[in-house]
């Protein structure tokens, strides 16, 4: 049986993280905790490589744990980082869709890359070996995603150069249930994890938000589903899903606000336009022109280019 107080701790280090908190919303120190907290285990987390890699490793002892903590910017971590057999993985769990995690996965590797090699002659003849890296990103939001898909780095460069001479790849997976079915079926905890989060959200409709988590608990430990880390870290887990479905919905929130003040936006500059046409065709008497451009969206465009506006 897992140790209960490795979580406990985990947990406790990021409430006292939570302490210090401005008043300007989510901490987002708690990202992905529970994640985090499910493959914390290294039996597991051998389980989940295993799955996405399609390899065999059975000793989790031979898996290295290294993932940054408060890496380049207090505000930056990244969610698991190991090494096996020469082989440097770093996975990222998210809720969200984010076209910046290549980035972000280069800043973790700089910093992965010059920890290991500080004391090594960096100016020497000899090459310095170095771990191969993979990224893989665990997709879990709402927004409809395909089961796998591959974000560049490349992708947020200005210029689109025809050769790239720097480049990073990043693996992003939908565990969201009923995608990557042949995936799931090799890691039942990874399986285990996209249940209680779909039984999370669907029991939220139609209850309190704290009802539904305790619901969820009781029928995963029921039926099997997570159920061991869920009996041993029952209060821990209730507390960071509450947290992390609040924060899930509070992002939601902020964009669609943010859609809503876009639309808003673009309807008051749309109105201005118009308005400044009507004026400019007014001051030449083209009331033909003014009529028309009222029923003729192409003639309106037509007279916005002619005018300049």
């Amino acid at each position: 049986m897992e140790k209960q107080s490795n979580v406990t701790g985990n947990l406790q280090y990021y409430a006292d993280k939570e302490k210090g908190k401005g008043k300007g919303g989510i901490n987002r120190i708690y990202k992905s905790r529970l994640f985090e907290m499910i493959f914390s285990s290294k039996r597991k987390l051998l389980e989940l490589y295993n799955a996405v890699n399609g390899t065999s490793y059975e000793n989790p002892e031979e898996l290295e744990v290294n993932t940054l903590e408060n890496a380049i910017y207090m505000s930056m971590r990244n969610d698991l980082s190991f090494i096996i057999d020469s082989r440097l993985a770093l996975y990222e769990h998210q809720s969200t869709y984010n076209p910046n995690l290549p980035l972000r996965f280069l800043m973790y590797t700089a910093n992965l890359y010059s920890n290991m090699t500080k004391d090594r002659n960096l100016y020497g003849s000899r090459p310095v070996k170095l771990p191969a890296p993979g990224f893989v990103i665990f997709y879990n939001g709402l927004s409809e995603q395909p089961d796998r898909q591959i974000i560049k780095l490349s992708d947020v460069y200005e210029v689109q150069d025809r050769e790239i001479s720097l480049e990073l790849k990043a693996v992003m997976l939908n565990i969201n249930r009923g995608h990557n079915e042949r995936l799931m079926s090799k890691c039942k905890t990874l399986k285990d994890y996209s249940i209680y989060v779909d039984k999370v959200r669907e029991y939220t409709k139609s209850m309190p938000l704290e009802d539904a988590v305790e619901k969820a608990i009781t029928e995963c430990i029921e039926d099997d589903i997570l159920a061991e880390f869920l009996r041993n870290n029952r209060t821990e887990a209730k507390n960071v899903s509450i947290f992390e479905y609040d924060e899930e919905k509070h992002m939601r929130q902020i964009k669609e606000e943010s859609r809503e003040e876009g639309r808003k936006e673009g309807e008051a500059y749309t109105l201005e336009r118009v308005n400044h046409l009507i004026r400019l065709l007014a001051s030449q008497s083209r009331t033909e022109d003014i009529v028309r451009a009222a029923s003729d969206r192409e003639w309106q465009e037509k007279l916005f280019k002619e005018f300049g506006l």
